[in-house]
């Protein structure tokens, strides 16, 4: 019975001691992990994979190269982009993952003249690229609000070739516009219409840039509004009453 008694204490202990084994190795491991060395991550912006891989290994960490992305400043093959910013604090064993630059985007300068202001900015954006500058100026031949002349021209590439300074890669994707403001607006006498005809009347108004407007189907001007030398501005309406209506 005595026999039979120590076996049934026995086994408990058995289990009790494993348990307390069990205990102590994950006390242990996560001592040993917690003193893993925490190490600052290093700026790997702008350099190859060389120069990258080799500050990364002086810090107890690895590369991982994630992909590519244009950028216009970066040169292609470098890193643009990482994961982890520089200056942080990890720990040693770390992948810092890295993004490679593909260099600018090829752009194509639209053709804008003769657009309206409104149209020529929803090319702009579609294309990328930003108006930066729009310059106004009467003119008697462009509309009012029509693209006159733009800079740079659709001819001149923008992206790809030999690397540039980055302040003329941002210029360049820049447009300056020069848009029509319509033409001035002239103060004068208005003419006195009565009596000419119908085509002098729009000869004459033609000169003066005056919009005319006719009542009637006679020949000649019996009388109009405003009247004779009445204040009148360039692109004005002026209603004639023709003879007979």
């Amino acid at each position: 019975m005595q026999e039979g008694l120590r076996k049934l204490i026995t086994i408990p202990l058995y289990v009790l001691g494993f348990v307390l084994m069990g205990l102590l190795s994950g006390y242990l491991a996560f001592k040993i992990l917690s003193f893993s060395k925490t190490v600052e991550v290093p700026d790997l912006r702008g350099k190859t994979l060389v120069e990258a891989n080799g500050l990364l290994i002086r810090q107890g960490l690895y590369l991982k190269v994630e992909g590519e992305e244009y950028d216009p400043i970066i040169v292609p093959g470098r890193i643009v982009r990482q994961d982890v910013p520089p200056g942080n604090k990890v720990k040693e064993q770390r992948g810092i993952k890295v993004f490679l630059s593909k260099g600018p985007k090829v752009w194509a300068i639209p053709e804008l003249t003769g657009q309206t202001l409104e149209e020529a900015e929803s090319v702009v954006s579609k294309s990328g690229l930003r108006v930066e500058k729009i310059i106004r100026l009467h003119s008697n031949s462009v509309e009012k609000d029509k693209v006159i002349a733009q800079r740079p021209h659709p001819d001149e590439p923008l992206g790809g070739g030999p690397p540039q300074k980055p302040q003329d890669i941002m210029a360049h994707r820049g447009l300056s516009l020069i848009v029509s403001s319509g033409p001035y607006e002239t103060v004068y006498f208005c003419p006195d219409f009565t009596g000419k005809t119908k085509d002098d009347a729009s000869g004459l108004a033609e000169k003066l840039r005056l919009i005319l407007e006719f009542a009637g189907s006679g020949e000649r001007v019996r009388a109009q509004k405003p009247k004779p030398n009445a204040l009148v501005k360039s692109g004005e309406t002026i209603h004639l009453q023709l003879e007979g209506g």
